[in-house]
């Protein structure tokens, strides 16, 4: 409890500069999180910072003993029914991590109160009323920023504008089982980007076959095809509609195109450019229409050489009336919530509507590929390893064609040989990172595809600077809060 309640005060004054002259309000409660707030009231007391706490009786001996030390240290005290002085931050340190549904009596009164105040709000471990177990909100308190230990839970995961910016500190846990989900990190993202070396040549940067873009959906195809090379691909090849060609060969010099009918049969120009592919991106602007032309088309594109696949949009729809052979490629679906329905049945994706990690792991194991599950926060299961959380993004990606730059990205990832799981975590990271980016030269309102492409050399770059956990307290992760301008 001392780690944990020093750790939160140093992070406070690092994230509120001028805390020094306006002073801290903490709100108190009865348990252990109530105890870390007496902690975190005594450290920020000892730095002369103002302090003033109001508090519920503690119940926890923990909380008890910290009371009584933060009262022999001087700091002050309100009663319940005192009116509050204006600080430059209150803190919430009513309930932690084990509360569950809507806060009640005396800790509700606080909480709505707090909430009134105006000043920011730093949450320890969660804001009150928000059960981080399921990510159900009960309201009523919103933290501007949340500082929780060891990992996030659910709940920071799901209620991400309940919870504001979320700074996740090490304070001595255990490292946590392997077989738990993993958040993806610039840390994480850092290690696992495939590196360049000063003597390679377009082919080992690795090839990558866009298959898509019929007429009248030219935009998905080459979103998808300007992502694979911005995401380092040595080599793109775009297999498409005409119209989609034409538009490539004005706008896009860098990707070589195979013009196709899309149709029940491949053209040996198609073929060879996914006989020569290390990975394929099948889907972005595919159509579904003729139905039976394109469900034979998708099936022809998979029984070419075994390579790497991310099957996106339209193909995931049609790949759920093939059924191909499992094991022959890497496949990896990136499906949203609709999509899924399609591809997965409608039992996971009800029961993804409650647990994206079950349903995202169920399905990849009834289809034998990667899944990626799109959303907040987006699911990668694997039917090997761990499952991959990406929390990064912003609603700028609530737009058409983000999907098509994210499976770009997968596919220039799995061009080099990168694992199936952990080329949809990078490449999906890669996308959020770049968002949150553009969306402070942007907006996130204005956000748009063309935006998070240029601002992807600035996540590229942060990548390379990233260190490791470190400095006091040491910093785990942290998520940004979700840009809604």
């Amino acid at each position: 409890m001392e780690t944990a309640g020093r750790a939160v005060a140093q992070v406070l004054v690092s994230e509120f500069r001028n805390v020094g002259s306006g002073g801290v309000l903490i709100a108190a409660g009865a348990g252990n999180n109530g105890g870390d707030g007496w902690v975190i009231a005594r450290a920020l007391h000892a730095t002369g910072i103002p302090v003033w706490v109001v508090a519920v009786d503690p119940k926890t001996d923990d909380a008890i003993d910290n009371r009584a030390l933060a009262r022999l240290d001087g700091v002050r005290e309100l009663g319940r029914e005192e009116a509050w002085p204006q600080a430059t931050v209150a803190v919430d340190a009513l309930l932690g991590t084990g509360a569950v549904g809507p806060a009640k009596g005396e800790v509700l009164a606080l909480a709505q109160r707090l909430e009134g105040y105006g000043a920011p709000i730093l949450a320890v471990d969660g804001p009150t009323g928000l059960d981080l177990t399921s990510g159900e909100a009960h309201g009523p308190v919103r933290a501007h920023i949340t500082v929780t230990f060891g990992g996030p839970r659910r709940g920071h995961l799901l209620a991400r504008e309940w919870c504001g910016k979320v700074v996740i500190v090490d304070i001595g846990f255990p490292p946590p089982d392997t077989t738990w989900p993993v958040l993806v990190t610039d840390a994480w993202a850092a290690e696992r980007l495939p590196r360049l070396a000063p003597q390679m040549h377009k082919g080992d940067r690795g090839r990558v076959c866009v298959v898509g873009g019929a007429d009248g959906m030219s935009g998905a195809a080459l979103h998808a095809a300007r992502a694979a090379l911005a995401a380092g691909a040595g080599l793109v090849k775009l297999v498409a509609a005409r119209e989609t060609i034409t538009a490539a060969q004005a706008s896009l010099p860098d990707v070589l195109t195979v013009e196709s009918s899309l149709g029940d049969q491949l053209e040996p120009a198609a073929v060879e450019a996914l006989e020569g592919a290390d990975a394929v991106v099948l889907g972005p602007g595919l159509g579904r229409e003729p139905r039976d032309a394109r469900r034979q088309f998708v099936a022809a594109v998979l029984s070419c050489r075994p390579v790497a696949t991310v099957v996106d949009a339209d193909a995931l729809h049609l790949l759920s009336e093939i059924n191909p052979t499992p094991g022959t490629r890497h496949l990896v679906c990136t499906p949203h919530l609709g999509e899924f329905r399609a591809l997965a049945g409608d039992a996971l994706a009800d029961e993804a509507a409650n647990d994206r990690w079950s349903a995202a792991a169920r399905a990849a194991a009834k289809l034998r590929c990667t899944v990626l599950l799109k959303g907040v926060p987006t699911v990668i299961a694997d039917l090997r390893g761990p499952e991959h959380v990406v929390a990064s993004g912003n609603p700028g990606l609530a737009t058409g064609g983000s999907g098509d730059l994210l499976a770009g990205f997968i596919g220039a990832f799995l061009a080099r040989g990168t694992a199936p799981a952990e080329a949809a975590a990078l490449g999906a990271h890669a996308l959020g990172r770049a968002a949150e980016m553009g969306a402070r030269q942007w907006t996130a309102r204005s956000l748009r595809p063309a935006d998070v492409l240029a601002a992807l050399p600035d996540v590229w770059r942060a990548w390379k600077d990233v260190r490791p956990a470190g400095g006091e307290p040491p910093i785990l992760g942290e998520l940004e809060a979700p840009e809604v301008a």
